[in-house]
């Protein structure tokens, strides 16, 4: 235990482990069934296009509700929402663990998304609560530092558990931690209370982006299947875009906005997120299609599968807090330029794949690069985007750009069907290395050209909440 730890009060140390435990679940989730998915298929059937259903039911309700759960937290207290969402996700990780077929298991993941949009936003402010200054960003780097194990742990327990268990536990595993978090949450609900009774929820905001993403998923996904052609896809493809629309501008027009778009007039704001969106997007894609070949045409075990993508994670962890001070000292631009287009190189190293498999020469170099691309990126990524914000609002601005990485990754995944042929292979997975690196670039040049560094105190403190993350 850090020294930093010992140093709080019993309350403060109880608010940080529920928020950090809480949070590990739905942080987890969203990326441990991946190598359970070949297995899942295996029993289940559905091939590729049930395949990104069940990652991306998940990303659809957590992405399109995660701003809207904030606005739950203020209203009836963060203890108890986050006292709903672990319930919540214990009941629907269950129902995933005992699916019968492929759509009762993508409707679960659709429903475990809804839970875990409210662990997030209220385990933050849960912090927030309870500490102030230094200690306040202190408390957030520890917290960014122990749920970001969470992607080291991910594959190796989806892993062992696909190939020793069965790759039902990879949802029942989610059971351990929420039975710890319960009690101790019940034990912090003195200490709760309505941080704005007044807040409204914007309802009609939740419905229009989960109608418009849904849409637009469902047609991404279904055309491989249809066509683009078929009424069955074009159709929800033009309701989805008009529903986006009518997000747009209802968010512009209501009183109390899930996402005010004030925010998007700030240029590091709006240019962030748009490297945001690139970036995890092709994150999300990347690792989605190298999962699935690693198992499925390289023929490894789920289990060898996990360790052999861990280099690029173990790296970014321990690599992380270095670039974040120095983003911290000289501004965010170069690191989130350059930090990409080095992860973009790892993804093209992966066109060496052949039919005569290499993981020390095919694998691994591209790992390493991207490894250390994404290192260099993240930190500096967070504190270009929170510093360009005022503290009063970094809440909403850091809720905002989670929401963009959980969509980047949602349409993504949504497109690798359409990408790969419908089909794993050395080819099609050639072919999304490719347009991950082509988004990876374009997020380093966005960045380059459209971010302004700013060494203020914000800035300062935003990388260090993220630097904090591998020394805490």
């Amino acid at each position: 235990m850090s020294t930093a730890m010992l140093a709080l009060t019993p309350h403060q140390r109880k608010v940080l482990f529920v928020a950090i435990l809480a949070s590990f679940v739905s942080i987890l989730d969203g990326s441990v069934v991946n190598l359970a998915l070949p297995a899942i298929t295996r029993e289940l059937g559905g091939g590729l296009t049930s395949q990104q259903w069940i990652v991306d039911a998940y990303l659809l309700t957590l992405g399109a509700l995660i701003l809207v759960a904030g606005s739950l937290s203020d209203l009836f207290g963060r203890v108890r929402i986050l006292n709903w969402g672990l319930i919540g996700f214990a009941v629907t990780s269950v129902l995933c663990g005992f699916a019968v077929d492929d759509l009762m298991l993508i409707v679960a993941r659709a429903l475990q998304g809804v839970a875990g949009a409210m662990l997030v936003p209220s385990s933050l402010a849960l912090i927030i609560s309870a500490f102030s200054g230094a200690a306040q960003s202190r408390a957030i780097g520890q917290w960014t530092a122990w749920t970001g194990v969470a992607a080291i742990a991910a594959p190796l327990i989806g892993g062992v558990a696909v190939d020793f268990l069965s790759w039902r536990f990879v949802f029942f595993i989610n059971l351990l931690p929420i039975a710890v978090c319960l009690p101790l949450l019940w034990g912090l609900r003195s200490s709760d209370a309505p941080s704005d009774p007044a807040a409204k929820v914007d309802w009609l905001g939740a419905a229009l982006a989960v109608l418009g993403l849904g849409g637009l998923v469902y047609a991404m996904i279904e055309q491989g299947t249809f066509g683009w052609g078929s009424p069955l896809v074009w159709l929800p493809f033009s309701l989805g875009a008009l529903a986006l629309s009518a997000f747009v501008l209802h968010e512009r027009r209501a009183a109390q906005p899930m996402m005010p778009l004030s925010l998007f007039a700030i240029r590091n704001f709006w240019v962030g997120n748009i490297a945001t969106f690139l970036i995890y997007g092709a994150l999300s894609l990347g690792f989605f299609a190298l999962g699935l070949y690693l198992q499925q045409v390289a023929g490894m075990s789920a289990t060898v599968a996990g360790l052999a993508l861990l280099p690029s994670t173990v790296l970014m962890l321990f690599l992380a807090s270095w670039f974040g001070s120095l983003a911290g000292r000289f501004g965010p631009r170069l690191f989130m330029g350059l930090g990409p287009i080095v992860a973009g190189l790892g993804f093209l190293w992966l066109l060496t794949l052949s039919t005569a498999f290499d993981y020390w020469w095919q694998v691994l170099p591209a790992l390493i690069l991207f490894g250390l691309g994404l290192a260099c990126t993240v930190a500096p990524l967070t504190a270009g985007i929170l510093g360009s914000v005022s503290a009063a609002r970094a809440g909403i601005g850091s809720a905002v750009n989670n929401a963009v990485a959980r969509i980047a990754g949602l349409v993504t995944v949504a497109l690798a069907g359409a990408m790969m042929g419908g089909a794993v292979g050395t080819e099609s997975t050639q072919q999304v290395a490719v347009v991950t690196a082509v988004l990876l670039l374009l997020g380093g040049v966005v960045s380059l050209v459209g971010i302004e560094n700013r060494t203020s105190r914000a800035n300062r403190t935003a990388a260090g909440q993220v630097a904090g993350a591998s020394t805490d």
